[in-house]
């Protein structure tokens, strides 16, 4: 008598961190959409991070952010700041002395809430194991502000004081999610209060660069998703090229 047995080797889903990289706000999000793409057109690439900073001072819109106050424009005019068109919803975000994740999940949970949480949580535990619990805002992720840091949806991460720490925002695509956000750290007081008129979030207390900060990150990352291959990588010239070929699909025009 004979027993035959089929063995099956289960690869482990695949993960990407992408090289970090410094570039203007149009290329940022050019870069971001095309990543998505890439994620959706893969079959055996479950989910992707990366982090950049940003070269110059720009304020983002959301996708849903018709009004852009004149003052705004004005500060533009005068090369304090420029301004591009984010893909994903949301009010302005200014990009200058902190540090913006994008992550690129394929199956994230269908409820958006749920899909916040899931791909929040290695944020939280960075934060935790550096000293600085955060958790998530009260407001409605539907409403929108001229201000992405006057308020805390529940897609965004507070500390224990109510400050904001984290803005996020999400982008969708045939059931796949982009999620990016902000990590403020020390933006310019005086440029923040001419944009939005108000006082910047108090700076936290954290004692760390930037470079470990993304470790950290990266770190909690790998632990969220611990049965994930996870690999590093960095863009081939010909996906910078095809980005490069968007990038004019996210500039705001200036009159």
């Amino acid at each position: 008598m004979s027993s035959n047995f089929s063995h099956q080797i289960i690869n482990n889903p695949k993960g990407e961190i992408i090289q970090t990289l410094k570039l203007d706000g149009k290329h940022h999000m050019a870069l971001d959409v095309f990543l998505l793409e890439e994620l959706i057109a893969r079959s055996n690439f479950s989910i992707a991070a990366r982090f950049y900073t940003w070269n110059g001072n720009w304020l983002s819109l959301g996708s849903n952010q018709k009004i852009v106050p004149k003052k705004w424009i004005d500060l533009a005019k005068l090369n304090k700041l420029k301004i591009v068109k984010r893909p994903s919803g949301g009010g302005a975000v200014l990009h200058s002395g902190g540090l913006t994740y994008s992550l690129f999940w394929q199956s994230p949970p269908k409820k958006k809430r749920e899909a916040y949480v899931k791909a929040s949580e290695w944020l939280l535990e960075s934060f935790s194991n550096l000293g600085l619990p955060l958790k998530f805002g009260h407001m409605p992720t539907d409403r929108i502000f001229k201000d992405c840091f006057s308020t805390a949806t529940s897609a965004d991460l507070i500390d224990k004081n109510g400050v904001k720490r984290v803005g996020s925002a999400q982008y969708w695509k045939k059931g796949r999610l982009l999620q990016h956000g902000e990590i403020i750290l020390s933006p310019p007081e005086n440029l923040w209060r001419d944009i939005f008129e108000t006082d910047p979030p108090k700076k936290h207390k954290l004692n760390i660069d930037l470079d470990q900060l993304e470790k950290s990150l990266v770190n909690s990352l790998k632990r969220c998703w611990p049965k994930t291959d996870w690999k590093e990588r960095s863009l081939s010239k010909e996906e910078m090229k095809e980005v490069h070929s968007r990038a004019e699909n996210y500039s705001f025009e200036i009159d």
